[in-house]
């Protein structure tokens, strides 16, 4: 399916309907380049078919700075996603992908998140480390992804530490037929089904904010196990040989700091600063 969320379809066709004796009248206006956008239909708060996650509204700026028509075709982020849109020129941008993604070339960062802690208020749990032995009895959602349930990094933290028996797996992807398949843990957070849900940080912190009893988010820590990272950077994602492109999109994020910041806050995306780069110790 190709479309956009605002009104570039509607526009060719009523300016189709006016007939081609109505242009040889008026001077012709160059049409704009489009910018192809592939993004998942059902993925909030990153994006959705009606174009109300934080990713369309950077999208849109994106475009707009570029003095670009904005244009999606919606795929569901699944095994394939990258190689049937970039690969394949059915796309020159994807939103939310790892800084240094190998798929890809990619953009300097937007913003840098982590995992995070999700649990109701009113039970004063005060979780902050993966160490924490409250963890051993708590009742723990941990986020799948695929049909093949593979761990997310807080879920092989867990199982370090031998907490298997008393943690529940949520797919991220969920059944399509559902709005929001990855807001299923903070439900069973916000019901007492589970007592604390490890989730990525842009969903924690937009579906605590959903519901209706209040939920607290607070960062992983420690920031990273032995190889097994907690906090990722993120960024945008084009076709390898499209390097103008990549610049001229750089060239906006770093001139629209401010705004793109103000679209995360507004969707309560956690984030956290950039790891320091370790000193050497002189010799």
């Amino acid at each position: 399916m190709f479309s956009r969320c605002h009104n570039l379809l509607f526009l060719l066709i009523a300016a189709m309907s006016l007939g081609a004796s109505a242009f040889a009248q008026e001077p012709r206006i160059p049409l704009k380049p489009v910018l192809r956008v592939t993004a998942d239909p059902n993925n909030l708060p990153f994006s959705n078919q009606r174009c109300e996650g934080f990713e369309n509204k950077i999208a849109d700026l994106i475009a707009r700075e570029l003095d670009m028509n904005l244009a999606y075709t919606w795929r569901a982020q699944r095994r394939g996603f990258f190689r049937e849109t970039l690969k394949e020129n059915r796309a020159d941008l994807i939103l939310g992908v790892p800084a240094h993604f190998e798929l890809a070339l990619t953009t300097a960062p937007y913003y840098r998140s982590s995992y995070v802690f999700v649990y109701r208020t009113d039970r004063g749990l005060d979780l902050r480390s993966l160490d924490d032995p409250a963890l051993r009895e708590l009742r723990v959602g941990v986020q799948m992804i695929g049909n093949d349930g593979v761990n997310t990094p807080p879920a092989h933290a867990l199982a370090n530490r031998g907490i298997i028996d008393n943690v529940v797996g949520y797919t991220v992807y969920g059944n399509y037929t559902e709005k929001n398949p990855p807001a299923r843990a903070i439900d069973a957070v916000a019901k007492g089904e589970i007592d604390v849900a490890i989730v990525w940080g842009p969903l924690g912190g937009y579906f605590a904010g959903q519901e209706k009893v209040p939920l607290t988010v607070v960062p992983v820590a420690p920031a990273a196990d032995p190889h097994l990272p907690f906090t990722f950077s993120i960024a945008m994602g084009v076709r390898k040989q499209d390097a103008d492109l990549r610049d001229r999109i750089n060239q906006v994020l770093a001139r629209k700091h401010a705004e793109i910041d103000a679209i995360l806050d507004q969707y309560h995306v956690p984030r956290v600063p950039d790891p320091q780069p370790q000193q050497v110790a002189s010799q």
